[in-house]
């Protein structure tokens, strides 16, 4: 029987959606803070879009980049996109359903995938000393030469997260809209 980490890996893009649906019917934007939120969701967009332009997936050990401030740049990326979209849709049912979904999935997540860092790439353990986990240090670790790649960009269909972001905020200035 596969453990918790596998299998929230398997279900946190199906849970995703099915979050989307829910958010979509909890949310109650207003202009102000659909813009505030945009704000917010703008940089988690872009440090995601960056970070997969360093990553190599099971080829080698990303150090590179946003690598070179924490070892998950992806998932703070997708964690600030949720605190954009929580301010949003002005719900505090929804902040509370993203905090039990961020612990629940993601730390699980993580922690499965540095499991496999681990075993897979000896260099892990140094990294993982020097660089946090998911919130970024701006201190004095040396910067990994590597460039961003839009091959991997394109690659990782990063670009499936704006997106995701630009619908989101269409359905939320539609309701807006509806309830005025």
């Amino acid at each position: 029987m596969a453990d918790w980490p596998q299998v929230a890996r398997r279900i946190r893009v199906p849970l995703g959606f099915a979050f989307a649906v829910l958010y979509m019917w909890l949310a109650k934007p207003t202009f102000k803070s659909l813009l505030i939120g945009l704000v917010v969701t703008l940089p988690g967009i872009l440090l995601r879009a960056l970070a997969s332009g360093h990553v190599r997936k099971n080829e080698a050990l990303a150090t590179s980049g946003p690598y070179a401030y924490t070892r998950n740049p992806l998932y703070l990326g997708s964690l600030i996109i949720a605190i954009g979209f929580a301010i949003a849709a002005l719900s505090w049912w929804i902040a509370a359903v993203m905090v039990a979904f961020f612990v629940a999935v993601y730390v699980p997540v993580i922690r499965g995938e540095e499991k496999y860092l681990r075993t897979h790439f000896p260099e892990f353990e140094k990294y993982a000393q020097q660089v946090p986990r998911l919130l970024p240090r701006f201190s004095s670790r040396e910067i990994e030469n590597g460039s961003f790649s839009w091959d991997l960009y394109w690659k990782h269909r990063e670009y499936n997260a704006a997106l995701g972001m630009l619908g989101i905020i269409a359905v939320l200035v539609a309701k807006i809209i509806w309830r005025h």
